[in-house]
């Protein structure tokens, strides 16, 4: 159902609008947990190490599916809220067929480079070769992954976000019993992991796509609409590449930090692999809401409605600071019990870096949140100038600190340190320029 953002009290609405989104995010990293999860309990501590170094790379073709998603989001949202529903199903099919091309040059620059990039983040000998395999087949599930979540990002523009909601919950939900299907009962190895995961995204996307054609049919026009529009191509990348930019940038911190990681041996990598899909859990989940208020703030500003936003921004991190607050006490006091979760038999390294990771990085999910929804805020607002800076000032402290810090007497302790300084003084500064740019304009 079509769902109008621009009426109701802000607070009630987003609360209506966002946790649907929440719960989705939550069964969407269920397929990377599951993948861990399975890949630690049922075939060893090296399987877990192999899915978790290529997750590192897989970051980055979701960086490019993101800002697909987030450019259409946007866009569509504010003709929503415009009521100017011709413009709508243009910037819909634009979005589609743009992705398309994109999608294929991923994935062959994704076939010819794979080993070569896993080569260059010092990937162990030990986990090469899994963890190419996972790649090449992660690689081959593009298409779903971005059609995927553009259907979920045109949802999200139209006021549902429970459509996804239910796909997401049953297709995750398989995906745990086709993992364990595939690599404990036809002892598929990391294939079966990676092969799961392809077949339940690619079910869940055709049958979005599915979805969103049907609601688009009942969206009527008085006007016919152009299959692909230049202008609203543009309107669409001023969006999508500064969110692509950022996601990618920050896979490529990421990726560095890999690196560094790695030289500290298996042990530590299958701890960070284990930790860092605990601590994704959780960002990922702020980032979706942080979208949801993205989608909030462009239908009101399309409508004009531009009082509403300041209450938005109120309301979205009351919320998402009630959502930290139980990561933080579970994360902090029960984390050794969450890498437990990924492996059966771990080592002295994977205990001690999870634990130690987590318990670094929970107390400022408070911070990091924050950040996220002024961030929601201004990608919503077209402020993107100022959303990249914010960006690029967390990265480049956190890949700076994590290597400078790796080279203390810290160790593998060092990296961890830098996450806090990169959120702390990045969230100060998306805030500030929400205010500035945004909220001031909007009183």
């Amino acid at each position: 159902m079509n769902q109008d953002l621009t009426r109701g009290n802000p607070q009630t609405v987003l609360w209506r609008f966002c946790l649907p989104l929440f719960g989705s995010i939550i069964f969407q990293q269920l397929y990377n947990i599951a993948d861990s999860l399975v890949a630690g309990k049922c075939i060893g501590e090296n399987a877990l190490a192999a899915v978790g170094n290529s997750y590192e790379i897989t970051l980055i073709f979701i960086a490019f599916s993101f800002g697909c998603n987030i450019g259409c989001s946007v866009i569509v949202s504010r003709f929503f809220g415009a009521k100017d529903y011709s413009s709508l199903k243009t910037a819909v099919t634009t979005t589609l067929i743009a992705s398309g091309v994109i999608c294929a040059l991923l994935m062959v620059g994704g076939f010819v480079f794979a080993d070569g990039a896993l080569r260059l983040i010092h990937t162990p000998l030990e986990i090469l070769a899994d963890s190419k395999l996972y790649l090449l087949i992660y690689i081959l599930g593009l298409p779903f992954l971005f059609y995927y979540n553009i259907a979920t990002g045109i949802f999200s523009a139209l006021g549902d976000s429970k459509t996804p909601f239910y796909f997401l919950a049953v297709s995750s939900t398989a995906n745990i019993f086709v993992d364990i299907l595939f690599v404990k009962y036809f002892s598929m190895g990391v294939a079966g992991v990676a092969w799961a995961t392809f077949l339940c995204q690619g079910i869940s996307c055709i049958l979005s796509l599915l979805f969103v054609y049907k609601r688009l049919k009942l969206v009527e026009v008085s006007d016919p609409y152009a299959l692909f529009s230049w202008k609203v191509f543009r309107q669409i990348s001023t969006i999508a590449i500064p969110s692509i930019l950022q996601q990618s940038f920050i896979s490529v911190g990421n990726i560095i930090i890999q690196s560094v990681i790695n030289g500290f041996g298996a042990g530590v990598i299958a701890g960070y692999a284990a930790g860092v899909k605990l601590n994704n859990l959780v960002i990922t989940s702020f980032t979706t809401i942080g979208n949801g208020i993205s989608n909030y703030t462009s239908q009101n500003l399309g409508a004009g409605k531009t009082d509403r936003v300041k209450a938005g921004f109120k309301a979205g991190w009351k919320m998402i600071w009630l959502i930290s607050v139980p990561f933080i006490f579970l994360y902090f006091f029960f984390g050794k019990y969450g890498i437990y979760f990924f492996l059966d038999e771990p080592s002295g390294d994977a205990i001690s870096t999870g634990v130690t990771y987590l318990r670094i990085l929970a107390p400022f999910y408070l911070v990091v949140s924050l950040k996220l929804v002024a961030d929601g805020i201004l990608r919503g607002a077209g402020a993107m100038q100022q959303f990249m800076i914010t960006t690029f000032t967390d990265l480049i402290l956190r890949v700076v600190l994590a290597i400078v810090f790796s080279k203390t007497v810290l160790g593998s302790t060092g990296i961890w340190c830098a996450w806090p300084i990169g959120w702390t003084i990045a969230s100060g500064m998306s805030v500030y320029f929400t205010y500035k740019k945004v909220l001031n304009v909007s009183k």
